[in-house]
C-alpha cells in the first residue's frame, strides 16, 4: 500500500506521516519543494530510521497543475497509490485573500488534480471547521452548503477549496474538519503562535503585573473548540483506514465546546496568573443594533484604539474578530468511526501545562528577537540626572557598560568628573554636566549646552528628587517643605523634559523615564509633601504622554519602591527595614529603557491601587494603622537621636509591605 501526502512538513502532515510510518506498510510519498529538502531531511531524522526506507520525497509545487509533478512520475505511478493526503494550506487569520486563494483554492484544485491523474484509491481532504462559517445551531458532518456567511478569506477559502474536493474529485474522497488545533497533548510540540497562543503574552503580562489570587473582570469572546494535534493526526490515521467512509466529513473536534474565558482561565491557571472571575457575556454586544460595532470600529479614533492595545499585548485585529464560533460541532459519525480504537481528546485541563511551558521554552517571542537592553541603548545618548550618587550613579554605569553615551547631571562636578573618568577608563563613553534642577534658567541652560553638544538627547532619565518624611502636624510652620518638593520632583523635571522634547519631536524618537515613587499608589502617611510632588509628575506625564506618542515619543514611569540610598539616611528607623539597593533600582531603570512599557510597578503598589479604588475607606485605617506604628523620626521633629531604632513591630510591618516607604 503505498501513500501521497502533501504538507507532510507541516505541522498537522508531520504527525500524519509519523502515525503511518508506526501503523502502516507501504511506501510514503512526500510532495516537496526544492527549498524544502533540508527541512525534510530533518524531519526524517526524527521519524527514526524507519522513514530513510519508506518516505520518499517527490519534487513538486503547490501553486503547480498537478502540484507540479512530473508527467513520468505520475504515469508510473498510476493506481498504485491507496491513499493521497492533502494537507497543505494556509492557516493564518491574518493573510489577505490573494494567498488565501492561492494556497487553499488553488492548491486544492491542484491536488485533485493529481489524485485524478495518478487515479488515487482514496483523496483524503483536510478542511476546517472554518468551513461552517457563521451558521448558528448545531452543525452536524453530513452539512455542508447551509447557506452560511463566510466572514473571512480564510473562512471563504476553506468552505470553497472543500467544494473543490466535493465535486471536482474524479476518484473516492474523504473530508477532515479540525477544530483550533494546539501543539502536542504529550510534549507541547507546537510549530507557530496561533489561536489561544495568541492570547498567552496577556497572560504573561497579567501575572508579571499582578498578584495570581487577584480577581479580574473581562469580555467572554464566545465558544471555541481545541484539539491537540496528536489526536487529529491519530484519528486521520484511523478513519482513513476504515471501510465504507467515502463520500463523508468528519469533524475532528472536542465533543463539547468550550467558552474562551474558561479556557483562558485554564491557561493562566498554569501560568500562576490572575483570572477572569467575571465575564462580560458576548451577547450583551451582540445585542445591540446590527452593525453597530463594526460601524463604531470604522472610525479611526476608536479603530486607532483597539489596534493600539491588541498589538501591546500581540493579538492582531483580525484574529480578536474571529475568536468565537457560532455553532456547535456534531461529532457522532466520527465517534463510531473511532469507536474501539482509544482515540479521543483529552481535556484540555489534562495539558494545558505541557502546552503552556512548551510556548515559554520555544514559542515566546522574547526569545527570537533582541530584546537585550545593550541592543536597545547601543549608541543612544542618555541624560541621567541625580547620577553623582545611589541610583544615578548605579545606572550610569549600567548604561555605559551597554555602550550607551551617558549625560551625566548633578550639582557637584568633582563626583561627576571622578565616575566619568572611571566610565572611560572600563571602555565607556560620558559627558559631566552641572546644573541646578531647582532653577529653571540653569535648566534651560544645561539643554542648550546637551543639544548644542549632541544635537539631540535620546532618553531622559528623571532621577534627581527630593524625599521629605514628616507629618502635617508638624509641617504647619514649613510650607516651603511643599514648595521645595514641587519645585525639584515636579517644575524641574517637566521643565528639563520641555527642552529637550522639540528636538525628540523632530527625530521622531524618545523616552522619558520618571523615577517616581510606590507611595503614589499607596499613599503612606507623613509623605504628603514628597508623594504631592511625584503625583503632580505622573498626572502631568499620563496628559502629555498621549500627546507626543504620534510623535515617537514615550513615556515610562516606575513606581520605585524604598531604595537604601542616602536620601532615606535621616530616618534612623530605615536601617533596619528592608530595601532595595541602587543597584536593582538601576535595574528598574535599564528595563524601562530596555522593553519601553508605559509603567513599572511592584505587585504590592498595584495592589495599594486597586484596593483604594474599590475600598478606600479600608485603606485609610490601614494606613492610619501604619501613622500610629511608625512616629515621625526625630529628623523630623528637629531633634537629633542617633539611637533611634525600629521596634520589633515596624519590621515586622515593614517587611510584610516591603518596598512602602513608612
Amino acid at each position: 500500500m503505498s501513500y501521497f501526502v502533501t504538507g507532510a512538513t507541516g505541522f498537522i502532515g508531520r504527525h500524519l506521516v509519523e502515525e503511518l510510518l508506526a501503523n502502516r506498510r507501504g511506501e510514503i510519498h512526500v510532495l516537496v519543494r526544492s527549498g524544502s529538502k533540508k527541512k525534510l531531511a530533518a524531519l526524517m531524522e526524527n521519524w527514526g530510521p524507519e522513514a530513510a526506507k519508506r518516505v520518499k520525497p517527490v519534487t513538486g509545487d503547490l501553486a503547480k497543475p498537478r502540484l507540479g509533478v512530473s508527467k513520468k512520475w505520475i504515469t508510473d505511478h498510476q493506481g498504485k497509490i491507496k491513499h493521497v493526503f492533502h494537507l497543505a494550506a494556509i492557516y493564518d487569520m491574518t493573510a489577505d485573500d490573494a494567498t488565501n486563494e492561492l494556497l487553499n483554492n488553488g492548491g486544492t484544485r491542484h491536488a485533485v488534480e493529481f489524485a485524478n491523474a495518478v487515479r488515487a484509491g482514496c483523496l483524503h481532504h483536510t478542511s476546517s471547521v472554518a468551513a461552517a462559517g457563521s451558521y448558528k445551531g448545531l452543525f452536524r458532518e453530513d452539512m455542508f452548503d447551509e447557506g452560511q456567511k463566510l466572514p473571512s478569506p480564510y473562512h471563504r477559502t476553506k468552505f470553497e477549496s472543500e467544494k473543490i474536493a466535493r465535486t471536482e474529485s474524479e476518484v473516492p474522497w474523504r473530508v477532515y474538519r479540525p477544530a483550533v488545533v494546539v501543539g502536542h497533548s504529550q510534549t507541547g510540540a507546537m510549530d507557530k503562535i496561533d489561536g489561544p497562543y495568541y492570547f498567552f503574552q496577556v497572560i504573561q503580562k497579567l501575572r508579571d503585573t499582578l498578584p495570581q489570587w487577584l480577581p479580574l473582570i473581562g469580555p467572554e469572546l464566545g465558544h471555541t473548540n481545541i484539539v491537540p494535534v496528536d489526536f487529529v493526526a491519530k484519528a486521520m490515521d484511523h478513519i482513513a483506514h476504515q471501510k465504507g467512509l467515502d463520500g463523508q466529513a468528519f469533524h475532528l473536534t472536542a465533543p463539547k465546546s468550550m467558552r474562551s474565558g474558561d479556557v483562558l482561565n485554564i491557561f493562566a491557571g498554569v501560568a500562576h496568573a490572575p483570572q477572569l472571575a467575571i465575564r462580560v457575556d458576548k451577547r450583551l454586544t451582540d445585542s445591540l443594533p446590527k452593525g453597530t460595532i463594526s460601524m463604531l470600529m470604522k472610525l479611526p479614533a476608536l479603530k486607532g484604539i483597539r489596534d493600539g492595545i491588541l498589538k501591546d499585548v500581540g493579538v492582531p485585529p483580525e484574529v480578536i474578530e474571529h475568536v468565537g464560533f457560532s455553532c456547535q460541532f456534531d461529532t457522532r459519525d466520527t465517534e463510531r468511526a473511532l469507536k474501539g480504537s482509544g482515540i479521543e481528546v483529552p481535556p484540555l485541563e489534562d495539558y494545558a501545562d505541557v502546552l503552556w511551558h512548551y510556548y515559554e521554552r520555544h514559542l515566546d517571542p522574547d526569545l527570537f528577537k533582541d530584546r537585550s537592553f545593550e541592543a536597545a541603548v547601543k549608541g543612544k545618548i542618555v541624560m541621567i540626572t541625580g547620577a553623582s550618587s545611589g541610583i544615578g550613579e548605579s545606572a550610569a554605569r549600567k548604561f555605559a557598560a551597554a555602550g550607551a553615551i551617558p549625560l551625566l547631571v548633578a550639582r557637584s562636578m568633582d563626583k561627576l568628573e571622578a565616575l566619568r573618568d572611571e566610565l572611560v577608563k572600563a571602555g565607556g563613553t560620558a559627558h559631566v554636566y552641572s546644573a541646578d534642577l531647582t532653577s529653571m534658567d540653569s535648566i534651560e541652560d544645561l539643554a542648550q549646552r546637551a543639544i548644542a553638544d549632541h544635537g539631540h538627547v535620546d532618553i531622559l532619565v528623571n532621577n534627581a528628587g527630593r524625599s521629605i518624611r514628616r507629618s502635617i502636624n508638624l509641617s504647619h510652620d514649613r510650607f516651603h517643605d511643599f514648595e521645595r518638593t514641587m519645585q525639584l520632583n515636579y517644575f524641574g523635571a517637566i521643565k528639563l523634559v520641555m527642552c529637550l522634547l522639540p528636538a525628540m519631536q523632530q527625530q521622531k524618537f524618545g523616552q522619558i523615564i520618571n523615577v517616581s515613587s510606590i507611595g503614589v499608589q499607596t499613599s503612606p502617611p507623613r509623605f504628603s509633601a514628597y508623594i504631592a510632588s511625584k503625583s503632580a509628575l505622573d498626572g502631568w506625564t499620563r496628559v502629555v504622554s498621549s500627546e507626543v506618542i504620534g510623535d515617537g515619543v514615550h513615556f515610562t514611569t516606575i513606581h520605585m519602591p524604598l531604595v537604601r540610598t542616602p536620601m532615606i539616611a535621616p530616618t534612623k528607623m530605615y536601617d533596619s527595614f528592608p530595601t532595595i539597593s541602587p543597584d536593582e533600582a538601576a535595574d528598574m531603570i535599564c528595563e524601562a529603557a530596555r522593553s519601553r512599557p508605559k509603567q513599572i510597578n511592584t505587585k504590592l503598589g498595584t495592589f495599594g491601587e486597586v484596593l483604594y479604588a474599590l475600598a478606600p475607606k479600608v485603606s485609610d485605617q490601614i494606613l492610619h494603622m501604619a501613622y500610629k506604628v511608625f512616629p515621625d523620626s526625630a529628623a523630623a521633629r528637629g531633634e537629633k537621636d542617633e539611637s533611634e531604632k525600629a521596634s520589633v513591630e515596624q519590621i515586622a510591618m515593614a517587611t510584610v509591605m516591603k518596598g512602602v516607604h513608612w
